[in-house]
């Protein structure tokens, strides 16, 4: 099966290619603009196509040329923050952009589609852990996007037979196990590596924002998933489309979370260094606790994680971190 992973140059997608290629029977095809993606990223002897989704051309030109099976989508724009300063690039993007992906499969009869959404259209969850059911009500634009393109997707369901499943997630993190791909963002906004970039001796401290939570130590808990079980979930999940040809949507998660105190811990353990911490103010809009349940994922697809400890994550970041202390341009 040929699969067109677009957004995969970029952290979660790229570990998705390194997993996939590995897999006997698929042929991966890259198409990525480069925006946050690294070219580094991209395994010797996979094709690749510097390309936007908001391009109709050179959407034609790729799915013309390559004639995918199944698409992956993980080029969209995913800062909270940045989409509350510019909702417009968030639904330019992220719904405009998929919208022009879609159309480029139902002319090339592409029918299977995974799509890399988010935890964050259920914004403020009543219950924990979050169920695959839960109501989905975003506060934020970038969650909003990511629901918009699931509803869109049943709607093309309907009217075309596009087969698809949505993987809802929080924060991906870890790197691969060779240290040779990871986390590389500008500006880096994600804990975990800015953690490390203390004990890189790039920032003198790891702030704390908030230690009044209602939580066992007072810090926000968060879902910690390691990139690489979230790659497999989307290998599983397409393995799930052929075999099923019934689209679904399955949460993503730890199922009991880490407090941003036991992160820190984590990564003094890990690097042997002290690592200090500041506490600053709470920022608005953070909830104590959000965790996923990947219970559906697990039964259905047959999802098993390979990192279930915070500090194995952190082991393969650091691994990264230390090939690459400056990130693959090597001018951060």
């Amino acid at each position: 099966m040929k699969v067109l992973v677009c957004g995969g140059a970029g952290y979660i997608g790229s570990h998705l290619v390194w997993e996939l290629a590995a897999i006997p029977g698929y042929e991966v095809v890259i198409l990525d603009n480069l925006s946050m993606g690294h070219i580094e990223c991209v395994p010797e002897g996979i094709a690749f196509e510097q390309a936007d989704i908001r391009d109709k051309e050179a959407l034609d030109q790729v799915f013309s040329k390559h004639t995918p099976e199944a698409v992956m989508h993980f080029c969209a724009s995913a800062s909270v923050g940045e989409s509350m300063i510019d909702p417009l690039l968030y639904y330019e993007n992220n719904v405009v952009g998929t919208v022009f992906l879609l159309q480029a499969m139902n002319k090339y009869n592409v029918k299977y589609f995974i799509f890399s959404s988010t935890a964050a259209l259920f914004g403020t969850p009543e219950v924990i852990p979050i169920a695959d059911d839960a109501p989905t009500k975003p506060i934020n634009p970038y969650g909003d996007t990511k629901l918009a393109v699931e509803g869109i997707l049943k709607w093309c369901e309907k009217a075309y037979g596009t087969k698809y499943v949505c993987l809802r997630y929080f924060n991906a993190c870890g790197a691969h196990k060779s240290g040779d791909i990871g986390e590389d963002h500008d500006p880096e906004t994600h804990l975990i590596p800015l953690v490390l970039q203390v004990a890189l001796g790039r920032r003198p401290a790891i702030k704390i924002f908030g230690d009044d939570y209602k939580t066992k130590d007072g810090t926000c808990v968060r879902d910690y998933v390691h990139v690489t079980d979230l790659a497999t979930a989307h290998i599983k999940a397409l393995e799930y489309l052929v075999r099923e040809n019934k689209s679904n949507q399955f949460n993503l998660g730890s199922g009991e979370g880490y407090s941003v105190k036991e992160v820190i811990e984590a990564a003094r353990e890990v690097t042997g260094h002290p690592i200090p911490a500041v506490i600053e103010s709470r920022r608005p809009g953070d909830p104590d606790v959000l965790i996923a349940s990947s219970e559906r994922a697990e039964k259905i697809l047959g999802w098993e994680k390979k990192y279930n400890t915070v500090k194995e994550i952190v082991a393969t970041a650091w691994k990264y971190h230390q090939k690459h202390p400056s990130g693959f341009d090597g001018k951060k």
